[in-house]
């Protein structure tokens, strides 16, 4: 699946694009400032989305890899 794919999926599951989910990890307390807080796992990233979203593995990953700025929005 590509990354867009990805994304979609997690959008029509949640309700969430990538926006939303920046801001929910800034509340969370993931982030600050838009950027992945250094002491913060992909572990952290994914239970929190598996219990509050029901993400599998695969899609909390793809919302870690763009908190930690490794995709965008427009990545494939």
């Amino acid at each position: 699946m590509s990354f867009q794919g990805y994304l979609k999926t997690i959008k029509e599951k949640t309700g969430n694009g990538p926006a939303e989910f920046r801001t929910l990890a800034e509340q969370k307390g993931f982030t600050q400032d838009g950027k992945l807080k250094p002491d913060v796992k992909a572990g952290d990233i994914v239970t929190w989305l598996k219990e509050d979203f029901d993400l599998g593995q695969g899609h909390a990953m793809a919302i870690y890899a763009l908190l930690k700025g490794i995709k965008d929005e427009n990545s494939q």
